[in-house]
């Protein structure tokens, strides 16, 4: 039988919702392109720019916004 620990781990990324929002201004994809090939909706996407997402975003959901947009948002953890 295998046990399993998963670390939660948090990191305070101020001002990510603008840089999301001048990333996805410089791209040409509109907001529900954007939104569907991360896989989350529009209105989240919305609520990630204004930094208005209660317990923050998820890693995965951030790093499909970096690869969508390709960009590097620059949130980093300590390994």
């Amino acid at each position: 039988m295998k046990v399993r620990r998963i670390i939660k781990q948090e990191v305070d990324a101020p001002g990510l919702g603008e840089r999301i929002k001048r990333a996805r201004e410089s791209s040409n994809c509109s907001v529900t392109q954007l939104a569907k090939n991360v896989g989350i909706s529009r209105n989240y996407w919305y609520q990630l720019e204004a930094e208005a997402v209660l317990g923050g975003v998820a890693e995965e959901t951030l790093r499909k916004i970096e690869e969508v947009l390709g960009v590097d948002l620059g949130v980093k953890f300590k390994e």
